[in-house]
């Protein structure tokens, strides 16, 4: 047996393996190549503490003597030169110097009066002189803050270096024991047609998140992306916070709140490819198309028309991981969701693939070793700096460990996104009559997921709301969300199978489908329409880019129902931690009658799928004895349910084995109703 520096064992078959109660290994030759990697760093970087501060030497800064520090890696130029307004525009006449291994340095003294010879705000370029002779204009790589100017096409890049920079107030929260996530888009977050800022976000949206009891945000879009319909993925400047939102020091103060209110911040961060850009991207930024990025065919992701990076590249790998580290320090960000894992994975791309958890697709050639090595990298390097922060892949292919500790030879990730199940709520509203659906492969497609590697569950994200799709709430009750949403009007059939589905499918994924739960702004409330950004294809319209919160602010609006059930969802689990808790066991998944039953926490979860048969007297299983009462019922009044259920009632368990529990219990359940019954006086 061979021993990892954590101390677990690894088999030299390819493949998990579980012993002692653990998941084991990727693959031996990945963990090594990973233990390589970071040995090499240390002996030629003086370690990843040093190698991951990249941004403090490379791109533009002010040195003490209030000179100017220049560095860039450009291994296919044949010159490299500083211009700006500090120099009107001459690109000449500052030329960097040649260093090793592809490198250029400048260094540009103060004015005579020692002011600042690029002061803050100033516009900036690095003028390439490429292998062909072609005078290139580029954004450096590391640049901090770029903007796009009214009628202009491409982003410029400003200096920022402010006199007075945001100052931290309050301490990072600690790692939270259940994962309540908030998917947000700050451009999206207002009622108006137009892009919101970051400090609107700061003072309308963060306010909301708490009151419904998310303790984490997962910003999407902050990485500057000169395309706002890209939702954010096809990144331009990675060192730049988004400037259609605001300034740097804005988000930082947004970060900073959210922290004041016990919020865990996390950044969607996109190191699986870039975008095609090259006069405002990373794209040829020495005259090449490679220096980032492989080389032809390999460094182009054929579906998303974006460049790929060369994993293998020492200085890419300083480039990436500088960014993570960038982005948790400067900004305080307290872990990531990563995008696009599953294309990094493999050499395919997951393009074509159909993955069905057998061992073979996931151990071969087919691997892109590299990636592999970065994300473990990156994930070392998180955990190092600060071990309260938390990681997220998203992969569809649910590569094996690649949740599990590094120490035990896995990917280092802390959860993986749970990607089947919003895929199976919308193929059931979508092709499936009510009576059709099938208990079963309701709960399989909630609990199948490996024991120990933890999940992040949601109903749907933000794919689900874009054009082309609808949400959840979209599905149910289309275009009667526009007509019969009041409370002044009687419940259409429509409408109130809608209300009641919406939030029976949030609370069984919640409550079933993994270690943590995610929704995407506004969904919480059954937001009407799609999501669609301004783009040539709808007129450049933001009408269906933005999210109508206000609606829920209206007492005449049936919204208010979900919005109140998706917040006392959350405030419960806060209290009872099923997240947290091992996972459920579920006691009934009965077809005929469409009940499904669980205990998980210590709480006992009944959900009644019929569409119109309530069943009186209905016996369910668990192994609590004693007395139960009623902690969530979604058909409670304040929920938009039709308030059959008492909840002065006391339910008591006996000794009566049912469905491989040792007790059960008497229950009436309405049809399409989900509730929650608490034990609150177990016996001595």
């Amino acid at each position: 047996m061979r021993k990892f520096p954590g101390g677990g064992d690894y088999t030299e078959a390819p493949f998990l393996s579980q012993e002692g109660g653990r998941f084991l290994a990727l693959s031996l030759p990945s963990y090594n190549r990973f233990s390589q990697t970071l040995d090499n760093i240390g002996k030629n970087e003086g370690g990843i503490d040093k190698f991951s501060r990249g941004y403090e030497s490379f791109g533009v800064h002010r040195c003490a003597d209030g000179g100017l520090y220049c560095k860039e890696w450009a291994p296919g130029a044949e010159g490299v030169f500083l211009t700006g307004d500090f120099n009107d525009w001459n690109p000449f006449s500052y030329p960097y110097k040649k260093l090793d291994y592809g490198k250029w340095d400048l260094y540009i003294p103060p004015k005579p009066n020692k002011s600042l010879l690029v002061p803050h705000g100033s516009k900036l370029k690095v003028v390439i002189r490429s292998k062909s002779g072609e005078i290139l204009y580029r954004i450096s790589p590391w640049a901090k803050y770029v903007v796009r100017e009214s009628g202009n096409v491409n982003y410029d890049w400003i200096h920022w270096d402010p006199e007075q920079p945001y100052k931290f107030k309050h301490s990072r929260p600690k790692k939270p024991r259940s994962l309540r996530i908030y998917e947000s888009h700050v451009g999206i977050s207002s009622h108006e047609g137009k892009i919101a800022s970051y400090k609107h976000f700061t003072c309308n949206v963060l306010p909301r998140i708490k009151g419904l009891g998310y303790n984490c945000i997962q910003m999407m879009a902050i990485m500057e992306h000169a395309y706002y319909a890209s939702f954010g993925y096809q990144i331009t400047s990675f060192f730049a916070a988004s400037s259609r939102y605001g300034t740097p020091e804005e988000l930082k103060e947004l970060v900073d709140t959210a922290h004041s209110m016990g919020i865990t911040v996390l950044l969607d961060v996109v190191h699986s490819h870039a975008s095609k850009n090259s006069e405002d991207g990373l794209n040829m930024f020495d005259g090449t198309d490679s220096c980032y990025f492989h080389s032809g065919p390999r460094g182009t992701h054929d579906l998303w028309d974006s460049r790929l990076f060369i994993y293998s590249s020492w200085e890419v790998l300083r480039f990436l991981l500088s960014n993570i580290r960038w982005w948790l320090e400067e900004y305080g960000f307290d872990g990531f969701r990563f995008d696009g894992v599953t294309s990094m994975l493999y050499h395919h791309h997951g393009i074509g693939a159909s993955f069905s958890g057998d061992y073979h697709e996931y151990f071969g050639l087919q691997v892109d070793e590299d990636a592999l090595t970065y994300l473990m990298l990156a994930n070392h390097l998180v955990h190092t700096l600060y071990p309260d922060s938390i990681t997220i892949a998203e992969d569809v292919s649910g590569m094996p460990a690649l949740c599990s500790p590094i120490s035990q030879g896995g990917g280092g990730f802390d959860y993986r996104l749970a990607m089947a199940i919003p895929d199976k709520w919308i193929q059931l509203v979508k092709e499936f009559k009510d009576e059709d659906w099938n208990m079963g492969n309701i709960v399989y497609t909630l609990t199948n997921r490996r024991h120990l590697e933890k999940c992040i569950a949601y109903a749907e994200s933000h794919d689900q709301a874009l054009v082309g799709d609808k949400s959840l709430a979209f599905w149910l009750m289309d275009a009667e969300m526009y007509t019969n949403m009041s409370v002044l009007t009687p419940f259409t059939p429509v409408i109130d199978r809608g209300i009641q589905l919406h939030k029976m499918i949030r609370l069984i994924t919640h409550a079933l489908g993994g270690e943590g739960y995610l929704n995407f702004m506004g969904n919480e409330f059954g937001h009407p329409e799609w999501l669609d950004f301004p783009r040539k294809g709808n007129n450049e319209s933001y009408h269906y880019a933005r999210r109508q919160f206000h609606l829920t602010d209206d007492d005449l609006l049936r919204y208010k129902f979900l919005n109140n059930f998706d917040r006392d969802m959350n405030k419960l689990e806060e209290r009872c931690g099923w997240l947290s808790a091992p996972q459920a066991f579920v006691s009934e998944k009965h077809e005929g009658n469409k009940v499904i039953a669980f205990e998980r926490a210590a709480l006992l979860f009944i959900f009644n799928f019929h569409p119109s048969k309530s069943y009186t007297n209905y016996r369910v299983g668990t192994t609590l004895p004693g007395k139960f009462k009623i902690v969530l019922d979604s058909d409670a009044a304040e929920y938009g349910g039709h308030q059959r259920l008492d909840h002065n009632t006391d339910f008591f368990s006996e000794p009566y084995e049912h469905n491989e529990r040792p007790s059960s219990l008497l229950v009436y359940i309405p049809s399409r109703v989900a509730l929650i019954l608490q034990n609150v006086d177990p016996p001595n």
